[in-house]
């Protein structure tokens, strides 16, 4: 497996029947051959001999035997989940998240822990000791454990081997993401690779969370980054960075920069909780100041949000304006790349229709009529888990390929 996500990949003609035969099983399992002959359109004699191959080296299992519609009953076959597990990494600009999972994606274990605000090489060494909790935790044998991926907040350059963090607070720390990758695995010999957290979430989303037949998805980190599915494969570009929604700001305002403000960057919350602290200054009269103990360290989205549940009127305001300025960038986005789904993920779901209506109304206002009607804008399912679950089926679809 290699050891950054996302790279061009042409798959030769068997890792492509591996990738679809375990995918339907994985999606689909217990299931006969019959039916993966059916779903795939490969005929029932290869579908055979590639099960009985991953049979043999332990990736399913057979269970059981289906209903007959007359003649010997059908075997059924699953992906082998007490054999092969793999781990998923979210390291996130504010919390770092380790799931371990079984082939089919069922969490065994989750830890999660606050990022550190200092190095790099602490972040790493956080992630390190996250992986032995979360291995202590799962009780599962490490040799069984065949593969860990990782999702990190930051700019990526694959052709260099680095990931840059963007956030001022921390001084555009840069750090390469090879080393990350080489440290993990020599610490525990696992198969390690990295990718752009929203890449990696839009495509445990679509994994998980939608229906196989749709394909063209777009994942919003909020406001500060986007991951993006074209036909049901991942695109990162070049260098692997595509998908960051704001401009290099960087160098100052000019006449030629000004009126750009939205395509700033941002930060992980829309700016919530910027807003929700210049209430408290400007002496409003809010519940967020109530729910924050009056402290504007304690301010956070959760208590925005939860102001804003409550009937706040400030709180409102701070998250109308919040969807509104999410829905110009996502309008762009939809005239550009006509999805069918745009997801908004990063820790904005949890606001719900606070969030939507006004983000979803920008749209209407602001995109095309056509990719418009088209599209659905919905909260991600699958919440602070959705990087390290991307992770983590990004490892399984290598394991597939390579089966």
């Amino acid at each position: 497996m290699k050891g950054a996500l996302f790279k061009d990949q042409i798959l030769s003609d068997r890792e492509r029947k591996n990738l679809d035969i375990l995918e339907v099983v994985r999606r689909y399992g217990p299931v006969t051959r019959t039916a993966i002959s059916r779903i795939t359109k490969y005929n029932i004699v290869t579908v055979s001999n590639y099960v009985n191959n991953y049979i043999k080296k332990d990736l399913v299992v057979e269970k059981g035997l289906d209903i007959s519609s007359g003649g010997r009953k059908p075997t059924l076959v699953e992906l082998n989940s007490r054999n092969c597990f793999v781990i998923g990494i979210d390291i996130g600009p504010e919390n770092i998240i380790a799931v371990l999972t079984d082939l089919s994606l069922n969490m065994i274990a989750k830890v999660k822990k606050v990022r550190p605000r200092e190095t790099m090489e602490e972040v790493i060494s956080k992630s390190i000791e996250l992986i032995y909790d979360l291995i202590e935790k799962s009780q599962i044998e490490a040799k069984k454990i065949r593969g860990l991926g990782i999702g990190i907040s930051g700019i990526i350059d694959s052709k260099a081997g680095t990931v840059r963090d963007t956030d001022p607070v921390r001084g555009k720390t840069a750090a390469s993401y090879i080393s990350i990758k080489n440290l993990i695995e020599r610490e525990f010999g696992i198969p390690t690779f990295v990718g752009n957290d929203a890449t990696v979430a839009a495509f445990g989303e679509k994994r998980i969370g939608l229906d196989a037949e749709i394909e063209n998805v777009l994942y919003m980190f909020s406001d500060v980054g986007c991951g993006i599915i074209i036909k049901g494969e991942i695109y990162a570009g070049a260098g692997g960075s595509a998908g960051e929604v704001q401009l290099n700001m960087s160098r100052g305002e000019d006449e030629l920069t000004k009126g750009l403000g939205l395509f700033r960057p941002g930060s992980v919350n829309l700016g919530i909780v910027e807003s929700g602290i210049e209430a408290i200054k400007a002496n409003k009269d809010t519940k967020i100041k109530e729910l924050a103990e009056g402290r504007l360290e304690n301010v956070t989205a959760e208590i925005v949000i939860e102001a804003a549940r409550q009937n706040d009127p400030v709180a409102v305001e701070i998250l109308e304006k919040a969807g509104l300025n999410l829905g110009v960038r996502i309008a762009y986005l939809i005239n550009l790349f006509n999805p069918e789904i745009v997801i908004l993920g990063g820790g904005m779901e949890r606001a719900g229709d606070l969030i939507l209506e006004p983000t979803k109304r920008m749209v209407r206002r602001l995109a095309f009529e056509e990719p418009a009607s088209m599209v659905r804008i919905i909260p991600s399912r699958l919440g602070d888990n959705a990087v390290s679950l991307g992770a983590s089926s990004l490892v399984i679809r290598e394991i597939f390929i390579h089966a």
